[in-house]
């Protein structure tokens, strides 16, 4: 995920689908109903890491890091395979 859209579709997707309501998620990771509400429709600008693994943590999930960028543009490939 890459986006504030994509992560608070996955939150939403989730909740959903443990059968939670917004209302229920908010309280225990002491938010409103409001933010909550808003980071799932993409609604807010920012979302701070404190609210981000509270909301982990009620929905049982773990953030996980993962490398990108490295598969090269088109020109570099066939540069690379002309070298082979």
């Amino acid at each position: 995920m890459r986006t504030l859209t994509e992560l608070g579709n996955a939150f939403a997707e989730r909740r959903k689908r443990l059968g939670l309501k917004q209302g229920q998620v908010a309280r225990q990771a002491g938010l409103t109903q409001e933010l909550l509400s808003r980071f799932e429709r993409a609604h807010v600008s920012e979302f701070g890491s404190r609210k981000l693994l509270a909301l982990l943590a009620v929905l049982g999930l773990e953030l996980d890091f993962t490398q990108t960028g490295s598969s090269g543009s088109l020109d570099e490939l066939r540069r690379e395979r002309g070298r082979a």
